[in-house]
């Protein structure tokens, strides 16, 4: 990390504000190089986080911007080193040219995610915070984006560190007695260490239960639009988006391949999964359709069953509720709420699901449809504060750690000796080191830091 970096921290369009980032040891040298605040004075002797404001210069001395600089020390900087910024006008133009000017000075492009994960090598960060960085970026939803705000702030770590420091603490007084047993040290009791366990077990345990709804806030819940041909789906789908996404005809069988979509609805995000009507056919083509129909329905979370609410049930409408699969959560939308409705009122009781009239075409019901998502799928009253684990890396390595534990008690209750014992506490240590970064595989960080957009 000897060479300094730079890299556009804002998209490439335009935009009213565009910010190119530059960090390392010359990155205040090369900025003084390009940039002339309106004080006259040099940015080597500029004060940490305050604003100039003055002119920005191409290699060949030609203004480029009148923009904003700021700077900050390292090592109390985002990277742990001297870093700058160029707050310019948005324009794809004066920041590439900005970068060109910094290029020629010997700076170079920074990587995805190079920013941040020099914060993870020079300790301004754990693992767990460096995740949450790019975790906020992709946020979908406010639950989402209030999680990794607090993962960013330490709460998945300050968790873990707790947990680690007991564990810590075993080994340390086994090897200390081990190590000096001429010294006043107490004498090494594993089976006084059995509360310390339980008590890391109990909380790597109330860690992990919280997976499931942190990987809802991440990912979204797989949520499969089905039912017999012409039933409303496409339309309800394109209702939902607010846009016509797919293609919607009066001829049965539109619908061939599955399409996927995100929206927040009912205060849950939702992988919206349009499909082929299910119905026996004799076309090739249909059937795929209907094959990946029923290869959706084995992942989904949540199954919205469409009905046409102008015509009676058919025996299609019954063979696509029996498709979805025991356990998963439902809806019964009955479409066509525009039109005179036959389907009877103890006919939708029997389905022994959840209902609501819809309209796809006005729109009208829509709201009862995400109150009874929202039902399914109630949120906290109070916003997640970064406690919850949406991290599949995270949760399998927490999971390894409270494996590792409950092993650690069975042979202490079943007398095996300390040494034993120990090997187990070491493999939990070794599994919180991965969630922390404490212990560093370079393939699992090269992975992390590859979803990371460049310039940041």
């Amino acid at each position: 990390m000897s060479d300094t970096i730079a890299a556009i921290a804002t998209g490439g369009v335009v935009s009213a504000i565009g910010i190119v980032r530059i960090s390392g040891g010359q990155a205040i040298a090369a900025a003084d190089r390009i940039f002339r605040p309106v004080n006259g004075m040099k940015l080597s002797g500029a004060e940490n986080r305050r604003m100039y404001y003055g002119s920005l210069f191409g290699t060949d001395g030609g203004l480029i911007d009148l923009c904003l600089c700021t700077i900050s020390r390292g090592p109390e900087s985002y990277t742990g080193e001297d870093t700058v910024e160029f707050h310019c006008h948005g324009s794809p133009v004066v920041l590439s040219e900005t970068l060109r000017a910094l290029f020629s000075l010997g700076v170079r492009q920074a990587g995805a995610g190079e920013f941040t994960k020099r914060a993870f090598l020079n300790g301004r960060m754990d693992l767990t915070q460096a995740e949450a960085v790019i975790d906020l970026i992709e946020a979908e939803s406010p639950a989402g984006a209030q999680n990794a705000a607090g993962q960013l702030r330490g709460a998945v770590g300050l968790r873990l560190e707790g947990v680690y420091s007991s564990l810590l603490g075993i080994m340390a007084h086994f090897h200390a007695v081990l190590d000096y047993p001429d010294e006043d040290i107490g004498d090494f009791r594993i089976t006084g260490y059995l509360p310390a366990l339980r008590n890391a077990e109990d909380e790597l345990a109330r860690m992990l239960s919280t997976h499931g709804r942190g990987r809802i806030l991440r990912e979204g819940i797989p949520t499969v639009i089905i039912g017999r041909p012409n039933t409303g789906k496409s339309s309800l789908l394109n209702a939902l988006l607010g846009y016509d996404r797919a293609i919607v005809t009066s001829i049965a069988g539109t619908t061939r391949d599955t399409i996927e979509e995100r929206i927040f609805f009912g205060g849950v995000l939702l992988r919206l999964i349009d499909t082929a009507g299910l119905r026996k056919t004799y076309s090739t083509i249909e059937t795929l359709g209907v094959q990946r129909t029923l290869s959706a329905l084995g992942n989904a979370g949540l199954v919205i069953l469409v009905l046409d609410g102008s015509e009676p049930l058919r025996d299609e409408d019954y063979e696509a509720l029996r498709s979805i699969p025991s356990g998963v959560p439902r809806i019964a939308a009955v479409n066509k709420s525009d039109l005179p409705c036959l389907i009877r009122a103890d006919e939708l009781s029997a389905l022994q699901t959840g209902y609501c009239s819809i309209s796809a075409l006005t729109g009208e019901g829509l709201d009862a449809l995400e109150a009874a998502v929202e039902v399914l799928y109630p949120g906290s009253e109070t916003p997640p504060a970064g406690e919850l684990i949406s991290n599949a890396r995270q949760a399998e390595a927490i999971s390894r750690a409270k494996l590792s534990i409950s092993i650690a008690i069975e042979a202490i209750n079943a007398n095996i000796t300390p040494d034993a014992v120990l090997t187990d506490i070491e493999s939990a240590l070794s599994a919180i080191g991965e969630v922390t970064g404490k212990i560093m595989r370079e393939d699992v960080i090269s992975r992390i830091f590859e979803r990371f957009c460049v310039g940041k």
